[in-house]
């Protein structure tokens, strides 16, 4: 089917308004269009790892979700996730269910990269037909702000604070779509909340209804963590592609599609000027940190790249 923005843009919305996340912040953009995917016939199962977005959409006796919601600890979305896929299936076969219901877990980076990393690589090996959604706002912003393996070299957070005798974080992040890509299964997709949407839209439809284990993985910027205006957040992922920071790409039953290239490649500093997290990298004598991450971005867009062919 053909894809119709105004149509997928005027669908009932399955994360209902009033929750309680801050104003500006990508996960509940990122999981509202991720839900679009669904079909309007078809109900979902939503399990999802102590986060913000779970603290501040799921406060008992209130919800946000207008389909299932399990919440789940820390570490274990991916197999609560496979575990009631797998119930499901059993039910069905014995006609005890009806109707087609869909399998979907969001998780933080922290919940994802870290502490939910064993369970999740299970439930992709295990190839359960369910979809991890990661969204990715690069450190446990929940908890105040720490570092996780998805944080970016240099950025400054509650554990790796920047001063007289540290830059940030000294490590490098951790590329989670390509260690899910390396467990085979059917399709794995990076996206981020560009393009009026469609990129977000198309992948998420066609990782809910790909038979199978499906990743996706959303950067998802967060105005407190980040530091930025809450307005910006549009121009932040964007900026987040054209430098390469976060490229747009889809491994599909093994194949690796990078779906865009930018016409004109921007430098690292584009995206991380308008980032307080990053403020002290434009401090005179701050020159060669910023040169480090554009090496890094530039190695792995290049190997990117080279998967393509």
């Amino acid at each position: 089917m053909a894809y119709n923005l105004k149509q997928t843009l005027n669908k009932e919305e399955r994360l209902a308004p009033g929750h309680r996340m801050c104003a500006g912040c990508g996960a509940t953009i990122a999981v509202r269009n991720v839900l679009r995917g669904l079909h309007d016939e078809d109900e979902a199962v939503i399990t999802c790892a102590t986060s913000c977005l779970e603290v501040s959409s799921f406060m008992y006796p209130y919800t946000s979700w207008n389909d299932s919601f399990i919440h789940d600890a820390f570490e274990n979305a991916g197999a609560t996730c496979g575990g009631v896929e797998a119930a499901y299936r059993a039910l069905k076969k014995k006609g005890k269910v009806k109707g087609t219901k869909k399998f979907i877990a969001f998780g933080g980076d922290g919940g994802t990269y870290d502490i939910g990393f064993q369970s999740l690589s299970g439930a992709m090996e295990r190839n359960h037909d369910m979809v991890y959604v990661c969204y990715d706002n690069e450190a446990y912003m929940n908890t105040g702000i720490q570092r996780s393996s998805a944080t970016p070299m240099y950025a400054d957070t509650t554990t790796t604070p920047v001063g007289s005798v540290s830059d940030g974080k000294p490590q490098n992040r951790k590329d989670l779509a390509q260690v899910i890509a390396a467990h085979n299964i059917p399709y794995v997709g990076q996206t981020t909340l560009v393009n009026n949407f469609k990129d977000i839209h198309v992948k998420s439809e066609r990782a809910i209804y790909t038979p199978g284990a499906a990743f996706l993985n959303v950067l998802a910027p967060c105005p407190r963590g980040w530091r930025y205006d809450m307005s910006e957040i549009l121009t932040i992922c964007k900026l987040a592609v054209d430098t390469c920071f976060w490229p747009l790409f889809e491994v599909i039953e093994g194949e690796w599609i990078v779906n865009y290239i930018p016409k004109k490649k921007l430098p690292i500093e584009d995206f991380l000027r308008p980032q307080g997290r990053f403020k002290h990298l434009f401090k005179p004598g701050k020159e060669q940190l910023i040169a480090d991450i554009q090496t890094a971005v530039d190695l792995r867009w290049e190997e990117l790249l080279k998967r393509t062919k």
